[in-house]
């Protein structure tokens, strides 16, 4: 039992290890690859994953609820459905992204690139997004109650239909 004990700091390397190495070795593929658990499975055990690239990945319905992905590349992800309550994706590169039904309340999107992407329906309560573009990005109907935006980036050409709960002058 005590050598049970002793080693579980090993067996908690060698998980996060193997983890890492499923979203590695899925770099640059579509589908998720394995990625979904081994993202989950690491920010539950409250490891950061600053820079992680997975671009182009099917992550639809992953929970990642206060996650660090500061400057991670999650461009032309599908995160449909996903939960990235109060996240860090600052400077986080998001491009073409479907973000349809996300929950990004409290996330922090500063600096983030977001253009081209699809935040239909996504929540964006409380959501940092100053120095963010949204460059044709498409938040038809999205959540924006608290955001604070003063100081966004860009929003040229967005789609700005249909917001609910922006503050006033918001779109102006």
């Amino acid at each position: 039992m005590i050598f049970y004990f002793a080693e579980s700091g090993g067996r908690q390397k060698q998980k996060h290890n193997q983890a890492w190495r499923v979203i590695n070795t899925a770099q640059g593929t579509g589908g998720s690859g394995g990625r979904i658990e081994a993202l989950q499975e690491l920010n539950l055990d409250h490891v950061p994953l600053v820079g992680v690239n997975a671009a182009g990945a099917f992550l639809q319905g992953i929970q990642l609820r206060g996650a660090n992905l500061f400057r991670a590349d999650l461009a032309e992800s599908d995160l449909r459905d996903a939960n990235l309550q109060a996240a860090d994706l600052e400077y986080a590169n998001l491009r073409g992204a479907n973000f349809r039904q996300a929950n990004l309340s409290g996330a922090k999107l500063e600096g983030a690139v977001l253009r081209d992407a699809d935040l239909v329906n996504a929540d964006l309560d409380g959501a940092d997004l100053r120095g963010a573009n949204l460059d044709n990005a498409d938040p038809r109907n999205a959540n924006l109650r608290g955001v604070l935006w003063k100081g966004i980036g860009s929003m040229e050409k967005a789609n700005i239909h249909g917001m609910r709960n922006a503050e006033e002058g918001f779109a102006a």
